[in-house]
């Protein structure tokens, strides 16, 4: 396994929407599990695939924010999709494409999203709390969405200003 770079804003690729996977090699495991091994090191929640340079529609995500231990294996999340949501929660967001800035942004509370996984078996699952934010934050990167695009005007020029400060 390998670390992968993690793209940081302004890189155009981050705008861009990640393409369907249509079919699981073992080039495509042997990279998820590269991304897993960088959402460890870089402590990250969940990492999507555009944030390493790759337009494709995955992300993973760590189980300790779902209830969770650390010896659990990652989640894996190809093609996702949202099929249902409910509630609302505004929280303070961060990403790893945006070192040191955090935004406070309006997510669904619970949110139940359909995937396949490694073996391309397709499967549902529900999430709540942070797991279920993180389902929307990383969906947002595969449609080329960006936390600041979640903002606008006096906040997302704050955002900005950070980043470049850091």
């Amino acid at each position: 396994m390998s670390i992968l770079p993690v793209v940081k804003y302004p890189q155009p690729i981050l705008q861009e929407r990640s393409l369907e996977v249509t079919e699981i090699t073992d080039e495509l495991k042997a990279f998820i599990e590269d991304m897993i091994e960088t959402m460890y090191v870089t402590e990250g929640v969940g990492l999507a695939a555009v944030q390493v340079g790759e337009l494709k529609r995955i992300f993973v995500v760590d189980p300790t924010f779902a209830g969770g231990t650390e010896g659990d294996p990652a989640f894996v999340f190809i093609n996702p999709e949202i099929i249902e949501t409910q509630g609302e929660v505004k929280e303070e967001e961060g990403c790893l494409s945006f070192p040191g800035v955090f935004i406070t942004i309006k997510r669904f509370a619970k949110t139940t999203i359909k995937a396949m996984d490694l073996n391309g078996n397709e499967f549902t699952m529900v999430g709540e709390g942070i797991l279920s934010r993180a389902f929307q934050h990383e969906i947002d990167h595969l449609n080329g969405q960006l936390i600041i695009d979640h903002v606008g005007g006096l906040k997302r020029k704050l955002a900005l200003r950070r980043l470049r400060e850091d």
